[in-house]
This record gives structure tokens, sequence and C-alpha cells, in this order.
């Protein structure tokens, strides 16, 4: 035991004062010297050789080994405290080896585990060495960061579930507003009518139970990944709690476990989770009266709540619409407008003619038109370059899809806005008097829905924008 001591005490003393390494230097032949040692030989030498082998270093003044460094000084410091308390405090220290208990250990950072200097000073010869100090100190230094990410991780999993929770709310609202429509709706027509009124109201029972599953599965799956990203918190502040050697042994899976699950992706509302409640009441007479072969008024487009603003108010049949003075408090779902006073129409085209009526009246400060799907619902300017085409009317001017002004002969009541998908056409009319305001041309590539964007009314006569009905003989 002695001689083995004794060569990792020559391996830590510098060939010059013969001492143990006081901010050793290592030089390009590998020999290293204490900084002040080095330099004062090369005064009194008056070259730049290395004491031992001779050999010219490339190095005027070379940087402190700093691993050296740390060991060169747990070992002194070892070695010279003697003390009873200091002796006390070792028997406390975990042990590495039984039979050097006394002996400073170091970390091996290539086998990742801490070492003997005295039995395995040979096996890890060539191998990067540290303090078992500076190895526990840098090891948790990054357990603490995957820490920190873990709990980021865990807080964006609790803002998803928060979000969930508000649009279950909504979602019972909505159920019992719908219903409340529907009966309002099916009262109105003869008792024969009563088995279809049942039939969708089960329709909208069925959907928002289906809609309930699917936002308890993904509930589900997300306090799944909160208690396990919980466990791996709780994990990683055991770890932490434990002793070098301790940690050491056990901090790894620990480690690999935090750094796997921060990997994960972000959670992601999923679309869709809302009740359609356009499905439920978008034409509703229309679909009802198809069966009793009358004419009826049908309406084009249906205004989907779920993208509405939380400024907006639509009309019960979701056919009209006006910008309220408060924001009403509604889920922030992925299909909603976050940014602008908007609402789409609940069906998109991709392909063939449409078009539709909108009752603007006087109304000071409007946008119709079209919106592709994928239009930015938080951030996207009306510009054909964000993918909406539509025409604009504020301070008394109609403005294109580009920012130019449009000149017209009367301001229009209504406008028509007719689209013309595979010739990838846009119009906008009066349909009044047939007067073509503006076309613009384009190329579309994804389903397009009707656009609404509403500013405020002021002293103006009309408060709310209407989508007209339509005749149609069955």
């Amino acid at each position: 035991m002695a001689e083995k001591i004794a060569l990792v005490e020559d391996y830590l003393s510098c060939h010059v004062c013969s001492e143990t390494f006081r901010d050793p230097v290592s030089l390009t032949c590998n020999h290293s010297f204490c900084s002040s040692c080095l330099q004062k030989f090369w005064e009194q030498a008056k070259n730049k050789n290395c004491p031992i082998c001779k050999r010219k270093s490339s190095k005027d003044y070379p940087s402190i080994n700093l691993s050296l460094k740390d060991l060169a000084d747990s070992f002194a410091k070892r070695q010279n405290n003697d003390s009873p308390e200091t002796e006390k405090e070792k028997e406390k220290e975990e042990v590495v080896c039984d039979k050097h208990p006394e002996v400073p250990y170091w970390f091996c950072e290539d086998e990742q585990r801490a070492v003997c200097p005295v039995c395995d000073f040979l096996l890890h010869h060539g191998h990067k060495l540290v303090s078992i100090e500076q190895a526990v100190s840098d090891l948790k230094d990054q357990l603490k960061s995957d820490l920190e990410s873990l709990q980021d991780k865990r807080d964006k999993y609790e803002e998803v579930e928060e979000t969930y929770n508000e649009m279950v709310e909504h979602s019972k609202k909505q159920l019992l507003s719908t219903e409340k429509q529907i009966r309002a709706e099916f009262n109105k027509l003869h008792q024969f009518l009563k088995e279809e009124e049942e039939s969708r109201l089960a329709a909208l029972r069925e959907e928002e139970e289906q809609k309930g599953k699917t936002i308890s599965r993904e509930m589900k799956r997300i306090q799944e990944q909160i208690s396990s990203l919980s466990d791996s918190i709780s994990a990683v502040e055991e770890d932490l709690q434990k002793h070098k050697v301790s940690f050491l042994s056990s901090y790894k899976p620990t480690q690999t476990r935090a750094r796997d699950q921060c990997s994960l992706s972000d959670p992601q509302l999923v679309s869709g989770a809302l009740i359609d409640v356009a499905k439920h009441l978008g034409n509703l007479s229309f679909r009802v009266c198809e069966k009793m072969k009358e004419k009826v008024h049908f309406t084009p487009v249906i205004l989907d709540p779920n993208t509405a603003a939380s400024r907006l108010c639509l009309s019960d049949d979701l056919t009209s619409v006006r910008r309220g003075d408060t924001k009403q408090q509604l889920p922030d779902n992925p299909e909603r407008h976050t940014k602008y006073s908007t609402v789409l129409g609940s069906e998109g085209f991709s392909s063939g003619k449409h078009s539709w009526e909108v009752e603007v009246g006087d109304h000071p400060d409007w946008i119709v038109g079209l919106a592709k799907e994928s239009a930015d619902k938080g951030e996207a300017s009306v510009s054909p370059e964000y993918g909406i085409w539509c025409l604009k009317h504020r301070n008394g001017k109609y403005i294109d899809v580009v920012g130019m002004s449009v000149s017209v002969k009367k301001s229009p009541q209504r406008i028509r806005v007719q689209l013309d998908y595979d010739k990838g056409e846009v119009s906008f009319y009066d349909p009044e008097d047939k007067t073509h305001i503006y076309t613009h041309r384009g190329t579309f590539i994804e389903k397009l829905f009707p656009y609404f964007n509403l500013g405020k009314s002021g002293d103006a006569k009309t408060t709310d924008i209407k989508i007209c009905q339509t005749e149609i003989s069955l």
C-alpha cells in the first residue's frame, strides 16, 4: 500500500521542487511542473527547454492543467489534513475502496465512475481524471439543468390541460345553448316533425359524447405525461440530495430518463374538440324541410362560432355577427381567431363556383371575402400574401386585396362575394344593380373559407352584418 501511495505521490510531484504540484502546467512533451518552478528554471537556464527531456517548448506560457491541479490540490489537502474533526468527516464519507479509505478518490470521466488512485492508478493511466468533488459539482450542474427542462416541459403540459378544462366547460355551455335553439326551431314546425327533432338532438348529444371522449382521452394522456414528468422530477431531486459516490452510481439512469422526456414534443391541442355547432344549427330548417318538398329559405354560408374572436357576438342562427364592447370568456382552441375580430364560415370550398351576399348597410368598418384554411389565426394580415382575398371598407373607402382604393358609384347596402375556385377568381359585386366592384385572380391550392372581419359600428344604424338568405325550390 505504501508503495502505491508513493507512486501516486510521485505522479503528482513536480520534478523541479519535488513537492506536490502547485498550479501545474504541462508541456507538449507531456512532462508537468509547477508553473512558478518552470518559469524559474527557464530564467536560470536561459532557454525554454523541458527540465527533464530537454525538448524545446512550443509555448512561452503554457496554461494551467486544471485536471492535474484538481488532483494535486485534493491530494495535498488530504495529506495535510490530520485534525480529529477531519478524521470524523472522513468516516462519514462514502468509501470507494475498503483498502484505502483515507486516500482522496478520483473520478474517471472516460469510464464515468469514482476510482481509487492507489489500486486503479495503472488501470486508468491516460484517462481523464478529476477530483471527485469537481466531478460531483459538474454533474450536479448538468442534472440541475435537466431538472429545469423537465419543469418547463411539465408547465407546458399543465397549460394545455388547463385549456382542455376550459374547452370542456365551454362544450357544456354549447350543448345547453344549442339544444335550446334546436328546440325553438322545431317548435315552429308541425307535430310530424317531432321525430326529426329528436333525431337531431340525439346527434348533438352523440357528438358531445364523442368530443367529450376525445378530450378525456387527450387529457388522460396529458395527465399521464404530467405524472411521468413529475416522477422524473422527483427522481432528479432525490438524486441531487444524494452524497457523492452514491450520487455518481445512480445519477446516469435518472439523467437518461430525464433527457428522454425533455426531448418529447410539446403538447398540442387537438383541433375539432369542440361541438360542431354549425353542423347542427346551420340551415336546419332547410335540411328538415327537404323532406316536406316545399319552398324554404337557404343561407349559403353559416358562421362557425368555434372560429369567432372573443369580441364578436353571433346570432342564434349563426347568420349574422356584430362586434361587442367586451371580450367573452372563450377557450383558446386551435380554430379560434385571437388577434383580429374575425370569424369564418363553417364550410370551406376546394372546387366549383360559389356565391353569397352579405348585408353591410351603413356599417363603417368591415371586411368580407375568403381565407385559406392554413391562414394564421393569430397574426395573419389581410392580403393574398397571407392567404386572404377580401374587399375592405374603412373610413368611407373601398380597398382591394393589395391595398388599392376601388371606385364605386354608390355605397352598396349588400356585397355579393363570388368564387370560381377552378379559375382562381374572387369577385365582388353590388347585387342591387349587379355592378362589378373588382376581381382578384390567383391560384388556389387549398380549401377556402368565407371570411368576415368587423370593426366598431360607431353611430351607424347597422350594427350587425348578415349573410342573406336565398330562395330555393325543392
